[in-house]
């Protein structure tokens, strides 16, 4: 393998741009022996059976290499396909809330360890682990605490696990083959809402179109839309968690938008 570029650094690893001996391109990342290169690669062989990712082309405990993935601009029909392609994600669904390796979301680790039910799962394996490592004050906390022990109440109806990409957000999504390609997954059976509320969190290209095409293919329950700030929590709190207060005001909101509902 020849490495043709270095593409700078992401949470402590390496990245750089390869080309293998048959001319192929490949993305890879370096780092430190950890058990991220292990999760990810699972998480993405578990996702690449129902949507399109990156091919996996080796994993080890320092390094994982990447099938190379030509970006193009968005469109809006490509935002359509990416909807329905997403849709059929979901649906494809997870034998249990969590998953059979071990999580993590950036460099920080997460409980995949199952649960029986979606808000159980929520509470315990995403947002008070991060809650207490969030360094907030005692009064945010409580907040926090109040809010959590609401899941049960504003979860919306139960759906059975559906297969989720975990870690949404603009930036693991690549525009290409005139659709999107997802990489970067913190993928795990859990509620199909929290993929399509952190796309919203920062925003993705004909987002308006992406939602429309994903509920022709399969509706959300009603409310949804009222729900997201409650599927915002999580990645709000890993953000506290990652770069300090600058995301407290956007989560507090959405810990009082929760307690609203």
């Amino acid at each position: 393998m020849n490495w043709t570029a270095e593409l700078g650094s992401s949470h402590g690893r390496r990245l750089l741009k390869g080309v293998l001996d048959d001319g192929r391109e490949v993305f890879a990342k370096t780092g430190a022996a950890s058990e991220v290169f292990a999760s990810e690669a699972a998480g993405l062989r578990w996702l690449g059976e129902a949507i399109v990712v990156p091919e996996v082309l080796e994993v080890g405990p320092d390094r994982l290499v990447l099938s190379w993935v030509r970006e193009e601009a968005p469109s809006a029909a490509a935002a359509e396909r990416f909807g329905r392609s997403l849709a059929g994600l979901h649906r494809a669904g997870a034998a249990d809330f969590g998953a059979p390796w071990p999580g993590f979301i950036a460099e920080l680790p997460m409980d995949n360890s199952p649960c029986p039910d979606w808000p159980g799962f929520y509470a315990s394996r995403r947002v008070l682990p991060f809650l207490r490592q969030a360094r907030l004050p005692a009064s945010d906390v409580a907040l926090v605490e109040r809010a959590v022990e609401r899941f049960a109440e504003v979860a919306g109806p139960a759906e059975p696990p559906s297969r989720i990409h975990g870690d949404l957000w603009n930036g693991n999504v690549l525009w290409s083959g005139g659709s999107g390609v997802l990489i970067d997954p913190a993928a795990h059976g859990g509620h199909r809402e929290t993929d399509l509320a952190m796309l919203a969190l920062f925003g993705l290209p004909y987002l308006d179109r992406v939602l429309g095409a994903y509920q022709e293919e399969f509706p959300l329950a009603e409310g949804w839309r009222e729900r997201v700030p409650l599927h915002q929590l999580h990645p709000l709190l890993v953000h506290v968690v990652l770069f300090g207060g600058s995301y407290r005001d956007g989560l507090m909101n959405a810990v009082r938008a929760v307690l609203a509902l």
